[in-house]
């Protein structure tokens, strides 16, 4: 039952948390366009740790937590993934380009039978 609360506790805070993110958002997006001016370096670099922070208040909320998780799950199936070697991708690459040709050409044929079969109706 206490981590019930617990969790309650912390969800109950995440409305504020995320009114923080939208806040700092607001501060960067407004403090990017007052300092227009000053130097490109400058405002990337602010931009960069106002997003750090962003994200870290992000990260301490529950849906935060949750797509944490996600990422690191996705890495893992990333890992898991027998990718093509060079000449699978070559050849694999060759066969599609000459189906596109071929599919292409025949297309190109049947409209030209139906357009001299429509323009002969027509007259």
């Amino acid at each position: 039952m206490s981590g019930k609360v617990d969790v309650d506790s912390v969800a109950r805070f995440d409305g504020l948390k995320w009114a923080v993110v939208i806040l700092l958002i607001a501060v960067a997006v407004s403090g990017n366009y007052y300092f227009l001016a000053e130097s490109l370096l400058y405002r990337v670099v602010g931009l960069v740790i106002l997003g750090v922070i962003v994200a870290l208040t992000a990260f301490q909320t529950e849906k935060g937590r949750v797509f944490w998780v996600l990422l690191k799950d996705a890495k893992a199936e990333v890992r898991k993934v027998v990718w093509p070697t060079r000449q699978e991708t070559v050849q694999t690459t060759i066969v599609v380009v000459l189906v596109v040709l071929v599919m292409s050409f025949l297309l190109w044929c049947l409209d030209s039978l139906l357009g001299w079969l429509v323009s002969s109706l027509i007259g």
